[in-house]
């Protein structure tokens, strides 16, 4: 992050009010989730880092933690500001938080650490996390058993390049990790529901790589996207569809 792939310096700061209509939030299981695994409630202090506009950061926020969003797009983080005031929000990178040795109980990035996935950044992680913090990372993941859903993945992933992501697994890598302990995972079912416009159309534009393309091959990818949609009976002439996803969550715990 501070040193910010291409796709996402020029995407995510180009599509930021994009990104803040197309994504999902999150599954209201995760609320228990962060209280019994994460350990979050009143008095305990939370990082959200790579929180772009603010979407985890909500419900970081409703556990009643202390919460710092870290966030290094400008733009994001003004959208993360703007929505929720209540936040200390600040620019930061993966690799350089602006936070004191063993400051936290706990960090999560959500939809964020494929991006910064390296032993720098998870030694940084550890630097900022006391004994017995605990890390917890979050995918919203689209679920293509529906067919038109794999069919929209084949149009982004024409366009993705060596742009990082989660599915090609790479962010395993790290892991098994020093000074953690084992990393666990488990996957909740998750549906975004709004105009095909909203759910599928902005969600397939706010993607950093697409969103980083030049506008005329934008506009492509946008046309490509009405076309499936018109052609797909489940989603043709609907006021509103459900985009469904697999909202995956792995956690470790900092050991030493």
């Amino acid at each position: 992050m501070s040193d910010l792939h291409p796709a996402a310096a020029g995407g995510f700061a180009a599509g930021a009010e994009t990104y803040a209509r197309g994504r999902p939030d999150y599954p209201a299981a995760l609320g228990n989730w962060l209280r019994d695994v994460l350990r979050l409630g009143p008095g305990r202090t939370v990082a959200d880092l790579g929180a772009g506009t603010g979407k985890f950061t909500r419900l970081l926020a409703a556990t009643g933690a202390d919460v710092t969003a870290i966030e290094p797009v400008d733009a994001m983080r003004a959208q993360l500001a703007a929505s929720l005031p209540g936040v200390t929000a600040r620019p930061g990178s993966a690799e350089a938080m602006p936070l004191a040795d063993g400051r936290l109980d706990a960090l999560v990035c959500a939809q964020a650490f494929h991006w910064f996935s390296t032993p720098a950044a998870l030694a940084e992680i550890r630097r900022v996390l006391r004994i017995g913090g605990r890390l917890g990372l979050v995918w919203n993941v689209r679920d293509e058993a529906a067919p038109w859903v794999a069919e929209l993945t084949g149009i982004m992933n024409a366009h993705e390049g060596d742009a990082p992501r989660y599915h090609t697994g790479a962010w395993r890598a790290l892991f098994p990790a020093e000074g953690f302990g084992p990393l666990h995972e488990e996957a909740f079912p998750h549906g975004h529901t709004g105009t095909p416009e909203q759910v599928i159309l902005d969600r397939t534009l706010s993607v950093s790589f697409i969103a980083a393309l030049p506008e005329a091959e934008r506009a492509r990818v946008a046309q490509d996207v009405h076309h499936l949609i018109a052609r797909t009976p489940d989603l043709a002439g609907r006021d509103e569809v459900t985009f469904p996803y697999r909202t995956h969550v792995h956690w470790c715990e900092r050991v030493s």
